[in-house]
């Protein structure tokens, strides 16, 4: 401390002090009075409602602003969400848009503070077969950038248990029989061999399939061949297919990092399902069993294992369980998830399902398929769970790898009400915390366009690769949608489905669908969240031709110049824009989707 010895300095020190200490409590109540005046403002500014409240500035609430908390990763997700990134929100050009009255609005609320999940960009992958090309129309190439399906899986379905990736067009090893077995037990007449390293303008190439996934940014997920240790002739059938998989992912070089064993074993369709027990050398039944597979599951997976050891890679397994009670199945397959996973034990890094949603072939209506998406995934989750707890095994992943509908009679699969269902599942996916998905297909053929490919191909009149209707719908998701879901709740109709989420960068949006047959207003309100100055939104409805399944679909207006799909303009439309004073209102036309973005304060 220091001592001052002039009295006179002590004093002027002292005033000093005391005018310093007038000057601060002056600037104190200039503060004071401004926040008074700005609360008083504020008090009398509209909510997103319309109605006059207390602002806070989170749309209307009271009270403080709860910040959001991650969930914990599910071991539905685990590490698929290991890729999760934080999304930055690109404001689009805008055009200025009529905003709906509010007369008998739907309400929609979202919560910023309530997180549900992470998004895995896993999520939003896609499936191509050896039958469509070789892929590298640049057009397609684009299109598949712009999509961003960030993971494509290969070879393809039910071709994957014939495929032996580094064979030439029409080879095929020497130890498998020139005719498979069919479900009846008769020698099939058709059977044909699939190869990798083909030429053909019509089939692609296993070197085009890495190139494609290099072209679009994307990784993939490649099912290797199982029915080969069913029908292999060796001597020693599984160990021979195991130790052809295992050269597979070493010849990979490390760039695939997800692989399953054999597709859809369980199904009387597959290679390898029903075996000739008299060329068989190694015991084998004539039908196959969940045991039976999942056995040779473990086989499989430490040859592999060991491969992708020799090569420095690590690598995930995924193993194909049914995505419905199986104990009425077919016989062999009954009560097939719980004889997989008790053979296979700890084996598996992840679970494989198949779902097609809607019953096979039947010529379903709208809201038939529609209502599937929320009626059938959590269902199907809740059996997997079942069938692991039922088996005393540890739950693992889960991959939804192929998906679709199978509605028929109508040309349901390409239109755009396959479209509207493509955004309910991937809502509901994420809803209930699953992080990997694969649609079936990327290109298909086939019954002249009637057929699950997103591009056309071999359509009558159309030129190949034009994108159809469900295309825009998964492209406009991905780029709306945020990187984590936030909880919402509909009042006012049971048509509306929303589905809402946050970006890192400070935004909120929300995914509106109309299952009904009539437009509806739509008020949308956040809570815990600072509402900036504007909305932005693209609205998406389908065409007037072939009565409830159009073929077409419109984005803000815009349309295709052709009788398929959407606008070829898409990456470019200005989305319809609004301020949010007076509320955030949109008009969601019957069985149309909008993508909502809103400001942050």
């Amino acid at each position: 401390m220091k001592i001052y010895k002039s009295r006179d300095l002590l004093k002027t020190i002292i005033l000093k002090n005391n005018k310093m200490k007038l000057m601060i409590k002056s600037v104190s109540l200039i503060m004071l009075s401004l926040i008074g005046l700005a609360a008083c403002k504020k008090d009398k500014q509209p909510d997103n409602s319309g109605t006059t409240t207390v602002d806070t500035g989170n749309g209307g609430a009271t009270g403080p602003i709860s910040s959001p908390t991650d969930p914990s990763v599910a071991v539905s997700q685990g590490f698929f969400l290991d890729n999760w990134q934080a999304k930055t929100f690109s404001k689009p050009a805008v055009q200025s848009a009529t905003k709906p009255a509010a007369s008998g609005a739907v309400t929609v609320t979202a919560d910023f503070a309530q997180v549900v999940s992470k998004v895995s960009p896993n999520l939003f992958g896609n499936n191509m077969n050896p039958f469509t090309g070789q892929y590298t129309d640049a057009g397609l190439v684009q299109n598949l950038t712009n999509l961003s399906p960030n993971i494509i899986r290969a070879p393809g379905g039910s071709l994957s248990d014939v495929y032996f990736y580094d064979l030439p067009s029409g080879g095929k090893p020497a130890d498998v029989p020139s005719q498979l077995i069919k479900a009846d037990g008769t020698p099939d007449p058709t059977t044909g061999y699939w190869s990798g390293m083909v030429t053909d303008n019509w089939s692609i190439s296993l070197a085009n399939y890495y190139s494609l996934l290099q072209k679009t940014n994307s990784t993939g997920i490649i099912t290797v061949n199982y029915g080969y240790a069913r029908y292999g002739l060796s001597e020693h059938p599984v160990q021979t297919a195991a130790h052809y998989a295992a050269q597979w992912v070493r010849n990979d070089k490390g760039r695939t990092k997800l692989w399953e064993v054999g597709n859809e074993n369980y199904g009387n369709w597959e290679a390898g399902y029903r075996i000739d027990v008299s060329k068989n050398k190694d015991g084998q039944p004539e039908i196959l069993t969940g045991q039976l597979y999942g056995t040779h599951f473990k086989v499989f997976a430490d040859s592999m294992r060991k491969a992708a050891s020799d090569i420095g890679a690590t690598i995930k397994i995924g193993i194909v369980l049914t995505e419905i009670n199986d104990q009425s199945n077919s016989e062999g397959v009954q009560n097939w998830n719980a004889g997989v996973l008790a053979a296979a034990g700890a084996s598996p890094d992840f679970f494989v399902v198949h779902n097609y949603y809607t019953p096979f072939n039947q010529n379903s209506t709208p809201d038939a398929i529609l209502a599937t998406a929320s009626s059938v995934t959590s269902p199907m989750l809740d059996w997997v769970n079942t069938s692991v707890q039922t088996a005393g095994v540890t739950q693992k992943p889960i991959a939804m790898d192929e998906w679709n509908i199978f509605a028929s009679g109508s040309r349901q699969q390409v239109s755009y009400v396959a479209g509207v269902h493509a955004v309910l599942v991937l809502g509901e996916l994420i809803k209930n915390q699953v992080s990997m998905a694969c649609r079936w297909d990327l290109a298909n053929g086939g019954s002249d366009g009637n057929d699950h490919g997103l591009f056309t191909y071999q359509q009558t009149g159309v030129t190949d690769f034009t994108p159809r209707p469900a295309f825009y719908y998964l492209y406009y998701f991905q780029k709306y949608f945020g990187d984590r879901m936030i909880s919402s709740t509909v009042s006012g109709s049971t048509d509306i489905v929303s589905y809402a989420s946050s970006y890192s960068s400070g935004e909120a949006g929300v995914t509106l669908v109309n299952k009904g047959s009539t437009d509806k207003v739509v008020n949308v309100n956040f809570k815990n969240y600072y509402t900036g100055s504007n909305y932005y939104y693209y609205t998406l409805k389908g065409g007037t031709d072939n009565g409830s399944f159009s073929g077409k679909v419109t984005v803000n207006g815009n349309g295709p110049a052709g009788d398929v799909g959407g606008p070829s303009g898409y990456a470019t439309i200005a989305a319809s824009s609004s301020a949010t004073s007076g509320g955030i209102l949109v008009t969601v036309p019957a069985r149309g989707v909008v993508f909502l973005v809103s400001d942050k304060k």
